[in-house]
Order: structure tokens, then C-alpha cells, then sequence
């Protein structure tokens, strides 16, 4: 192959993924029900294809597992959200209480600090928690007048509702089928290298998005259900956002126990409960380190928390949400073909050449 038919065959391809990068953020603002719909189908077709296996057809696998979905999402936003925003409108509105529960506490300790913390700044700390609430409330409200207000919004908001289901059905009753014919699509000389390169993709996203998404419903579930019992107030929302913030190892836990002892240390006169909503962050751990992340994400998923992190920047930079939602995949792809990218290079003349002194 000469080296003017190599560079045609790159440019081809750069332009290619150039032009689908263009596409894509020319019509970002409509992504949203489609990549939701997407995700939805590879997430629900494992469930699919186990109950095809019970010898109900295709189509109506996808209609049990489709509906069993949406009604469950469904049910629980009914239940969920409007606890969820009670508990973050009362937590606002505690911070100010908490402040000055705290200074009552150890004002004699925050005299003897070296160079003391004068009163008219504890004042003005706690003049600011004060408007917290107010500001917080006002930004919620400029949201939803602004939501209301943009017809783009309202329309995304209808097709999430309306199109992804639609096309998260679709894509699930087609998926084996879709998935031939992109097959016969592949360039042949190199179709079986991207075949092992898909199949090391889908063996990353089936345990990172598949099974992460699992480690955080079942953690998130477990955090809320136990600090609630607990007596914790915001139990609810603080084991929620400590579950779904499990996908950044260590700082997930770390936010949320530091706000669950936080609160217990406000709520609580004697040590027994903050023991117990301790115990309830400890036994998390070590069930989702030893026994959720092993046995639903692996071993193989590849994925350093800096890069999802830096992913997720990335992607909410270029596209807003949808950016966000495409992340994860979007780096576990392009860490995959980094690694082969890599191991090409190593195998290569380019590395394994010698140099004009080891020649001699």
C-alpha cells in the first residue's frame, strides 16, 4: 500500500468522524429523547433477550420488558421527585439553623482560634445562609419560568415523554437486527479487527453502563431506605445522591457521608444515631466494594474515574445534558481504541526499530 493511498484512506475516515461530530452538534438541542431512547434499549436488552429465551417472540418480549420499564420509572418519579424536592427545600432552608446552632455550640472554641473569627463575620456567614433559601428559590423559579417560556424546552420535554419510549421500543425489538446489518457495513479486510474492537466496547459499557447503573439504584435504594430508618432527616435525599454519585469511586461517599454526619451531628443530642447513620455509610461500602461493583461491573470495564470525570466536563461543554449522557460511552470508546491504538504502535516499526547505534 503506498503512502498517498494510507493518507487518503485517514483523511476519509477523519473527515468522517469530523463531519458526524459537526452533525451531531448542529442538531444537539433534539438529541435528547433519541439518546435516552438508545440507552434504554441496550440497558434493557439483556432482560429481553432472557425472556425471548422463555419462548415469547421478540416483539412481544420487547412489549413486556418496554412497559414493565416506563411503568416503573413512572411510579417512581410519582413517589420519588416530590419527596426529593420537599427534603432539598427543607435541607435549604436548615442550613441557616445549622450555622447558628454551630456558633451557639462552640463559641467559646471559635474565640480561642488564633486570630479569633470576629462577630461580624460569623454575622455575615450567617446573613448569607439566611438568603440561601430565598436565592435558591428564585433561581428554581427563573428556571421553570424560563422552561415554560422557551418552546424548545417544552418540546424537548414532550418528546423525552412521548419519543423515547417510542424509540426505545423500536430500537429493542430490532436490536439483533440492526446490529447484522451494521455488521455488513464493515469494511471487510479489517471487519474482524472491529468486531473483536466492538465486542471489547461492548464488553466495557455492559459493565460500566449496565452495571453501574445497577450499583447505583441498588445503593442509592439501600442509603435512602436505611438512613430514613435510621431517623436521619433527609435520609431520602441524601442516600439517593450518595447512591447515583457511586460512579466517582470514594467521592461519592465521601459527600455523602460527611452531609449525612453533618445533619446527625445537628439532629441528634447522643452519639447511638450518628453510630447508626455511620454504620449505614460503612455497610454500603463494603457491600457495593466487595460485593455490588465485583459481581455487576467486573473487572474489565477499564474506565479511571479522572477520565469519566474529565468525559462528563467535556460533554457537557460541547452538548449541555445530552453531552453528559453521552459521556460514559463516548470514553469507554475512545479508551478502547486508545488501547488498541497503543498496542498497535508497540507491535509496530515505528517502536520496535533500532536505532543507527544498536545497528553498529
Amino acid at each position: 500500500m503506498t503512502d498517498t493511498s494510507l493518507n487518503k484512506r485517514w483523511l476519509f475516515w477523519v473527515g468522517m468522524v469530523v463531519s458526524l461530530l459537526v452533525f451531531l452538534f448542529l442538531i444537539r438541542s433534539i438529541l435528547l429523547p433519541f439518546v435516552l431512547g438508545i440507552f434504554t434499549a441496550y440497558f434493557l436488552d439483556p432482560a429481553a433477550d432472557k425472556i425471548e429465551k422463555l419462548g415469547l417472540s421478540r416483539g412481544l418480549s420487547t412489549v413486556v420488558i418496554t412497559l414493565l420499564f416506563f411503568i416503573a420509572v413512572g411510579f417512581g418519579s410519582v413517589l420519588v421527585v416530590p419527596v426529593i424536592a420537599s427534603q432539598l427545600s427543607d435541607l435549604i432552608l436548615a442550613i441557616p439553623g445549622y450555622i447558628v446552632e454551630f456558633e451557639q455550640r462552640y463559641s467559646a472554641e471559635l474565640e480561642k482560634i488564633p486570630g479569633g473569627l470576629p462577630l461580624v463575620d460569623m454575622e455575615g456567614i450567617k446573613s448569607a445562609a439566611t438568603n440561601i433559601s430565598g436565592v435558591m428559590f428564585k433561581l428554581v423559579g427563573d428556571f421553570l419560568t424560563g422552561v415554560l417560556q422557551s418552546g424548545m424546552a417544552v418540546v424537548n420535554l414532550l418528546s423525552m415523554i412521548l419519543i423515547t419510549p417510542i424509540v426505545a421500543f423500536y430500537l429493542l425489538r430490532d436490536w439483533d437486527k440492526v446490529m447484522q446489518r451494521l455488521d455488513t457495513y464493515l469494511p471487510r479486510r479489517h471487519a474482524q479487527t472491529i468486531r473483536e474492537q466492538l465486542a471489547i466496547i461492548d464488553d466495557t459499557l455492559a459493565g460500566f453502563v449496565r452495571g453501574q447503573i445497577n450499583v447505583c439504584l441498588i445503593l442509592g435504594t439501600f442509603y435512602a431506605v436505611g438512613l430514613s430508618l435510621a431517623g436521619l432527616k433527609f435520609g431520602i435525599l441524601i442516600g439517593l445522591a450518595t447512591g447515583m454519585l457511586v460512579i466517582f469511586p470514594y467521592v461519592g461517599l465521601m459527600v455523602g457521608m460527611g452531609t449525612g454526619l453533618g445533619v446527625a451531628f445537628f439532629q441528634f443530642d447522643t452519639t447511638e444515631p450518628m453510630l447508626m447513620v455511620l454504620g449505614v455509610f460503612v455497610f454500603g461500602q463494603m457491600m457495593e466494594g466487595y460485593f455490588f461493583t465485583p459481581k455487576l461491573v467486573g473487572e474489565k470495564v477499564g474506565l479511571h474515574p479522572v477520565w469519566i470525570i474529565f468525559g462528563m466536563l467535556a460533554g457537557a461543554t460541547l452538548f449541555g445534558f445530552v453531552g453528559i449522557l453521552l459521556a460514559v460511552p463516548a470514553t469507554a470508546i475512545i479508551g478502547v481504541l486508545i488501547r488498541f491504538a497503543l498496542q498497535q504502535y508497540l507491535q509496530s516499526q515505528y517502536y520496535q526499530e533500532s536505532t543507527p547505534s544498536q545497528k553498529g
